[in-house]
């Protein structure tokens, strides 16, 4: 049985290796995909990669992912410091929940600070950069077939 894992990206990740690349790299969203991707195989793991600048289509994948997915890997940007509609939503989802960051977030702006989203994570991913994503594949796919 072929299990998956959502990977969920936020607001302005679809810039990835385009926007402050001195904080957050020159790799691109594919590359990111290429990277997990890359992780998983060999396991009889799928990975399903997504970007939104929206909150309800996060908050619509979310919702998918209770019936499609073993776990849930998610970088909600800025979404993390706001977004309760993002907190609910992985309320309702029964598998494993990693949130991820790319740059180490408690050594920059005080606002980046706090997450909704960590009230639910069961792993807390910052300041990896683009291999985070690959690290938190790895960690994702000993969670769900663990058995």
């Amino acid at each position: 049985m072929t299990r998956s894992i959502h990977i969920l990206n936020g607001p302005n990740l679809n810039l990835l290796g385009k926007r402050q690349p001195e904080i957050y790299g020159h790799d691109t969203l594919d590359d990111v995909e290429a990277l997990c991707r890359a992780e998983a195989e060999g396991s009889d793991v799928s990975v399903l990669l997504r970007q939104s600048n929206y909150e309800g289509q996060i908050v619509d994948w979310i919702h998918e992912a209770r019936e499609e997915a073993s776990g849930i890997i998610i970088n909600p940007g800025a979404l993390t410091h706001y977004s309760i509609a993002v907190l609910d939503a992985l309320n309702t989802f029964d598998g494993p929940v990693i949130e991820l960051h790319i740059s180490q977030v408690h050594k920059r702006e005080s606002f980046r600070h706090h997450s909704y989203v960590s009230l639910r994570a069961d792993a807390v991913m910052a300041g990896f950069g683009v291999r985070g994503y690959a690290l938190a594949t790895r960690h994702m796919i000993g969670l769900i077939t663990a058995d």
